[in-house]
């Protein structure tokens, strides 16, 4: 038993509150986050806005600076007050949402979407330091997973209720010139979810400050200056963090060589799909990930080892991203494929996959973190074989809801793929935390969270949706066209599959010798 795991904090009436409030942060950062996709049809009538659009607004505008703020973020979380961190950001992107019901245009609603990923980046790297103190990692799979499953209760609480409120907004003012201010059904729904999100600001302030590295036993020293690392991360998403190091001449090649790479390849790529934007936006965050890899092995070589030369974390960071990837194209386009597939309402749409989302997600989430925990008392790897079998069967039950002609049979797949899909996130998580050290969780979360989002969210949804554009070009059907776009996306598990055979090879020793490692690397513990 670890020194400090009989402490009256772990798992105590603080520990409990702690969890429950930032549960409910977790459902509004997600309502706020989903709600676009209910709303996608109306948004398009109204800006003029393809597939592939909807795409980058679910997916790249949000999750490129979601991706890159979340960076220096995630290190002011490791040594400032995480409460007091998401609280900020709460405000801030509950601010950005309710501006998002003032959009005129693409680009107006696209900058408010980057507002939103923005202050969102502040919540799951805080949370998840934070949780992880205040409970046992016998039962931290259990509690990251109830954690998580505030992304599967949001997402369902955004489809319903912006199918409710568009309907409604529709019934009172079928002419929207006479509606308050002109506003349309889309964008009163997303004032509506954004308000309650200020107050919500003000009860997470609330929450107590464990004491890092309580539950683990190991001391971690308050920081005296916080700020300042926040802003030596920031300056380390740039090549002005080379400044000053040795070997100046040689880092800034590199660097350059990176950048003109990036460059090169998304120039080709906005010039093939003639989406400009999404190309551009993605290259920065590439290029700023890329700068952040290169300095935190010069400032922070502990860190930089336990991340980026544990063979088992590296396979967990390119693998487990495409998960995601499925899923967010799923969730950007699974209004739009039963609205024109199957001819329901909005209000039914949102109804149903709301239901389906919250229900099914938050049993499949917490599913899979007892299951893990279970597993990971007898297997060191029980975790990755849980999530491969996970994995093994989103594909079947997603084309089983996509192909079935009858609207009731494609609903029971729908929810099979909604139970199932979420279990691995829980398992993902906890085996992050669990190979890094109390003062990396955040910064490891926030790289972790990147990478989904880089890789699942800004390449999911934008790349379905083009495939989508490319087919109706040709003549196909729209409907037909979502429908074969969400089909193919499912090939992409293959890479999650190879990815976590290699992890198992190499996560029990790095899992058990993650002190000494981090120690040969400097660390003073």
């Amino acid at each position: 038993m670890n020194k400090d795991e009989s402490h009256p904090d772990i798992g105590g009436r603080s520990a409990k509150f702690a969890l429950a409030i930032l549960v409910v942060v977790y459902v509004f950062n997600f309502i706020d986050r989903q709600i676009l996709s209910i709303l996608a049809e109306e948004i398009q009538a109204d800006l003029g806005i393809s597939d592939s659009g909807i795409g980058f607004l679910y997916g790249t505008a949000f999750a490129v600076f979601y991706s890159v703020v979340g960076i220096p973020l995630g290190r002011l979380a490791d040594v400032w007050t995480r409460k007091n961190l998401i609280s900020i950001g709460l405000a801030t992107w509950s601010f950005f949402t309710i501006l998002s019901g003032t959009a005129k245009s693409f680009f107006s609603l696209a900058f408010y979407r980057i507002g939103v990923g923005i202050g969102e980046s502040s919540a799951s790297p805080s949370a998840y330091s934070l949780l992880s103190d205040y409970f046992s990692p016998k039962v931290r799979t259990t509690v990251l997973a109830i954690y998580s499953s505030g992304v599967y209760i949001g997402s369902g609480i955004g489809l319903f209720l912006g199918g409710a409120i568009v309907e409604y907004w529709s019934t009172l003012f079928p002419d929207p010139s006479m509606a308050p201010f002109g506003i349309r059904g889309w964008q009163a729904a997303f004032i509506a979810v954004g308000l309650p999100g200020l107050l919500l600001a003000l009860v997470t302030w609330q929450i107590k400050e464990p004491k890092r590295g309580l539950s683990d036993g190991i001391e971690t020293t308050q920081h005296p200056h916080p700020f300042k690392e926040m802003l030596k991360e920031m300056i380390g998403l740039t090549p002005f963090s080379l400044m000053g190091q040795e070997k100046l001449a040689k880092n800034l090649v590199v660097n350059f060589s990176i950048a003109l790479l990036i460059f090169i390849l998304c120039f080709f790529l906005s010039s093939r799909t003639g989406d400009i934007e999404q190309w551009v936006a993605f290259g920065i965050g590439c290029y700023f990930i890329a700068c952040w890899i290169q300095s935190l092995r010069l400032r922070d070589p502990a860190i930089f080892s336990v991340i980026f030369r544990s063979k088992a974390h590296l396979f967990c960071l390119l693998g487990l991203p495409f998960i995601p990837f499925v899923q967010y194209a799923h969730g950007a386009f699974q209004p739009i494929f039963y609205l024109r597939n199957h001819g329901v309402e909005i209000l039914e749409v949102g109804t149903v996959l709301g239901l389906f989302t919250a229900v099914g997600g938050l049993l499949g989430i917490v599913t899979g973190g007892l299951l893990g925990d279970k597993l990971r008392e007898n297997y060191p790897n029980g975790r990755l074989y849980l999530i491969m079998g996970i994995t093994l069967m989103i594909a079947p039950t997603s084309l089983l809801y996509l192909y079935v002609e009858n609207l009731y049979f494609s609903y029971f797949w729908n929810f099979a793929f909604s139970f199932i899909a979420p279990m691995w996130l829980g398992l993902g998580v906890s085996t992050i935390a669990d190979l890094v050290l109390p003062r990396m969780r955040a910064i490891a979360g926030a790289f972790f969270i990147l990478m989904l989002s880089m890789l699942g969210m800004a390449l999911g949804p934008y790349l379905t949706g083009e495939v989508s554009d490319i087919l109706i070009a040709q003549g196909v059907d729209d409907g037909e066209s979502i429908r074969t776009a969400l089909a193919l996306c499912t090939c992409v598990l293959v890479i999650t599959i190879g990815c976590l055979l290699n992890a198992c090879r190499y996560l029990p020793e790095e899992e058990k010798n993650k002190i000494e490692i981090a120690r040969s690397y400097g660390e003073p513990i």
